[in-house]
Formats: structure tokens, C-alpha cells, sequence
């Protein structure tokens, strides 16, 4: 029973299928320039309904950091969550990528940004050049505790943002486990509703090594080579990149992964309800659930042999803990039985 991460969870048969053909081939064209990358382009401007330039990097950090790079200098700032990966767990590594970009950290339930939040942090740069120069917001989708911005709040944020001369970056490292929650398009989640670029991120969901940056402005992109190469980001044998984002799109299979997980994870979520001293700390809208739980009762599931972490929590009572639980496409239905069983018997 293991809840830890999505990261855990290996690689869905049909992307390693994929993997294994692309091998099959006995050269190709190197450093992402194979005709693969061009139909993978294609495929994301089929998936999004416009015409974008992607590009492959090899992990969700380098994908967050170069494309803020794209869109903020190092004199600049980045409003973003203070839970957001950028900000907890990638190593001040935006800030490097940028060439010193501040960020510029705001408070908000659910670790979800409001416009008025935002005004209000905008509202403190009154001092020029003393400060930094407001650029970018970026926002999680789905966020760090695992709630999802709608099309109208990000068109809201995005809007704002556009408004005080900055451009808005959105953090897919769980892109599809939000679109399936909101039911709605791709295109409708990101461009349509005011977004610049996104980090668009397969590998928690079934993928080897599945991440993009993709810009819905094609003149961002215009150096993006150059950073992605000075940043140590370029893979040589890009065709196993390309060959993973194809087989995720066929079919809907990354469609179909966060429909399982997201499903495992409201089960988890019913079976919590009702059961005494617990609460969740957020609405369960993906794959990752926040219950806080009766420190006995969090001890007693480990011990049992489920595994998950412990999350860092304001206002908890000392007797308390704060768990993260995250479902994967490969999670056996059989697990999240027997854990919610043992909720139910433990925790009553």
C-alpha cells in the first residue's frame, strides 16, 4: 500500500512498448531535432487546438525554471503560492535559471491564489527600481494540495496579471489530473484562459521521462534552444522523449491514467468521511489527498504497512498529523481497499 508519490509507480506498459521501438530504430536524428519531436509538436497543437512550440526537457524542475526564465529577467519577480513546487522544492533553481528572479511568495486556501491576493502583493512595489519588477505569476495545476483552479479563476488571475504587464506560466506537473477533474479542453485550461506557457508534465502519470515546456505565445520561444541547451537540458537521444509523449496521447491513455487515479483517490476520500477525528485539509479534485488525522490513528496505518508522508501543516492540534496520500495510473484498486478498510476499522 504505497501512497508516498505518483513517482513511486513505474511505467505504463504502452509508453515502454514505445520506448522499446524507438530503440529498435538503428540511428536517428539526435538532440530532439528527430521527426518524432516535429509529430509531437504536432500532437500538442492538435490536443491544445493551436499551433505551439514544445520542447522537451528532462525533469519538472527544469521545465518550471526555464520556461519563468522565458518570460521573467533577473531583475524581475514571479508571484506564485507560498506551497508552490517553485518555492518548497526545487532548490532555488527558478531563481538560478532566471538570473536572479525574485519570488514573490502570497498566502490563500487550498494553496490557491485570488485575484485580490494578487492586487495586494502587486500593491506593494511602489518603489521602482528598489524592487523587483513584477513579471510573471505562475500558477499549479493541480496545486500542492491537490485542489484545481477552474478555467473562470484563471482567467481571472491571468487577466490581472496581463493587466500589470506580466505573463503567466502555469505548473502541469499533474496537467491531466486537473483536466479530467474540470472536464473541460486542454485549450480552455491554459491559452483560452489567459496562459503564456506550461510546464506540461507526463512523468507522474505513466511516463519514463515525459516533460515539455509549451509555449501558446510562439515569440517566447524565440531562444528557448539556447536556454534549454545552457541549462543541461537537452538530451542527445531525444527520440525517447518523443516516443513517450506519442504513446501517452494515443487513445487518450494520459486521459485515462488520471481518470484511474483521480478515482482512487475520491474512494480514499468517501472512506475517510464519517470516520472520527479526521478532516481533510483540502477538497480531494485529483490524485492527491491532505487528511489530518488523529496521530494514533496516522500511526496505526503505518504500521499496517501503508505507506505515505507526513506534510507540514499550520493549525494543527498536538495530537494530530497531517498525511499526503497520492494515487498513481498503476495503484491496484486491491490497495486502496484494504487501506480504506483499515481506516474505517482503525480509526472507529
Amino acid at each position: 500500500m504505497n501512497f508516498c508519490s505518483d513517482n513511486r509507480y513505474g511505467v505504463h506498459p504502452s509508453i515502454m512498448e514505445a520506448i522499446i521501438a524507438a530503440n529498435a530504430r538503428l540511428t536517428d536524428e539526435s538532440y530532439c531535432h528527430d521527426e518524432g519531436a516535429r509529430e509531437a509538436e504536432a500532437a500538442l497543437s492538435a490536443v491544445f487546438e493551436k499551433p505551439v512550440k514544445a520542447f522537451f526537457v528532462l525533469n519538472g524542475t527544469g521545465a518550471n525554471s526555464l520556461a519563468l526564465s522565458a518570460i521573467c529577467p533577473g531583475h524581475g519577480g514571479i508571484i506564485c503560492h507560498e506551497g508552490a513546487h517553485i518555492s518548497t522544492d526545487e532548490c532555488n533553481c527558478p531563481e538560478l535559471f532566471t538570473g536572479g528572479a525574485k519570488l514573490l511568495t502570497v498566502s490563500g486556501a487550498g494553496n490557491k491564489i485570488t485575484p485580490a491576493v494578487m492586487a495586494a502583493k502587486l500593491a506593494q512595489f511602489v518603489h521602482g527600481e528598489h524592487g523587483a519588477k513584477p513579471s510573471a505569476l505562475s500558477l499549479s495545476q493541480a496545486t500542492e494540495l491537490g485542489t484545481v483552479y477552474t478555467p473562470d479563476e484563471i482567467k481571472a488571475l491571468s487577466a490581472a496579471a496581463h493587466k500589470a504587464g506580466m505573463k503567466v506560466h502555469m505548473d502541469g506537473a499533474r496537467f491531466a489530473n486537473a483536466l479530467v477533474w474540470l472536464g473541460c479542453t486542454p485549450a480552455e485550461m491554459t491559452w483560452k484562459s489567459g496562459v503564456d506557457v506550461l510546464s506540461f508534465g507526463g512523468t507522474k502519470n505513466g511516463a519514463m521521462i515525459l516533460e515539455m515546456v509549451v509555449f501558446f505565445d510562439e515569440a517566447l520561444a524565440a531562444d528557448f534552444l539556447y536556454r534549454r541547451k545552457r541549462a543541461g537540458q537537452l538530451l542527445s537521444k531525444g527520440r525517447y522523449l518523443s516516443a513517450q509523449l506519442l504513446a501517452y496521447l494515443k487513445g487518450g491513455l494520459w486521459l485515462e491514467n488520471a481518470g484511474h487515479s483521480n478515482s482512487l483517490a475520491a474512494e480514499i476520500a468517501a472512506a475517510l468521511e464519517g470516520v472520527r477525528g479526521v478532516r481533510l485539509a483540502a477538497p480531494v479534485e485529483a490524485n492527491e489527498l491532505f487528511p489530518i488525522l488523529p496521530r494514533r490513528l496516522f500511526e496505526a496505518l503505518q504500521k499496517e504497512g501503508a505507506e505515505f508522508y507526513e506534510w507540514p501543516l499550520d493549525g494543527l492540534k498536538p495530537d494530530e498529523a497531517c498525511a499526503r496520500l497520492v494515487t498513481s495510473f498503476a495503484t491496484p484498486r486491491a490497495h486502496v481497499e484494504k487501506f480504506c478498510a483499515l481506516v474505517k476499522r482503525l480509526g472507529n
